[in-house]
């Protein structure tokens, strides 16, 4: 079996949910990592946009930012945040991956504040950005993060990014649109998803040489079982030779 750290196992992972065809808004580091390995091994014809204007640019090379020139290479248009954020809106943007400082067991993310005082917060993050946007109207959002206790929290301190709000139909009653919300929860421990009707985070796959106490142990709330929990499947040779040899060569991301 070939080694390989644990950028590289969640970045393998989170590729493979990307089937060919299917349009994908990414942000930097580990989310475009993997939107850039889908698209050289099973998803040639996959669409990433970018939240600066780049729509379907075949990346030369790991990009250091959403307005880098490399977002724009042979890409199919160089548009602007109000055309990505308006495909977004009108249903045409499968995937989007995100992040935070926090997320609670409804997949709804903080990246905000910490602190009940939002006027003197204990730590202040930089917020939003089209985060907010994404998770409200891509069909399909997936998150990508560590595994600990303070980031997977009972209740985030705020909720700068929707998920499934308070859970059942919340987020159908809150006018957002039917049929997005929360995907998948990819971590260095395994992948979660959420259960259909309590909307609530639960653990479907468990990454080689963790268990679901291993999960359960660094989660701040109680995580449901899938009826069937499963081994995540390790990162192939071809997947890591071309991670690391094509996507991310000066291991700008899997070198974390």
């Amino acid at each position: 079996m070939p080694d390989y750290n644990t950028m590289e196992i969640m970045i393998c992972v989170a590729a493979r949910e990307l089937e060919d065809g299917a349009t994908v808004g990414v942000g930097t580091g580990a989310p475009c990592a993997a939107a850039m390995l889908a698209q050289k091994t099973h998803s040639p014809n996959l669409v990433i946009m970018f939240e600066a204007g780049g729509v379907s640019p075949l990346l030369p090379e790991m990009p250091i930012s959403v307005g880098d020139s490399r977002t724009f290479y042979k890409a199919v248009m160089a548009s602007s945040m109000c055309d990505i954020m308006g495909a977004c809106s009108r249903g045409f943007v499968d995937y989007t991956f995100l992040g935070g400082a926090q997320i609670d067991m409804y997949g709804n993310l903080n990246s905000t504040i910490i602190g009940e005082n939002h006027r003197k917060p204990k730590v202040r993050f930089p917020g939003s950005g089209g985060a907010n946007d994404f998770a409200s109207f891509c069909w399909k959002t997936m998150v990508m993060t560590l595994q600990d206790v303070r980031r997977f929290v009972p209740k985030v301190d705020f909720v700068t990014t929707p998920g499934w709000l308070t859970g059942g139909d919340s987020r159908a009653k809150s006018g957002l649109p039917a049929g997005t919300g929360p995907y998948k929860i990819i971590t260095n421990m395994g992948i979660m998803d959420f259960e259909s009707r309590s909307k609530r985070m639960r653990v479907i796959s468990v990454n080689p040489g963790y268990s679901f106490k291993h999960l359960q142990d660094n989660c701040g709330f109680e995580l449901l079982r899938a009826p069937k929990i499963v081994q995540t499947k390790p990162p192939t040779e071809e997947e890591l030779c071309i991670l690391r040899e094509e996507v991310d060569p000066y291991r700008y991301v899997i070198g974390r």
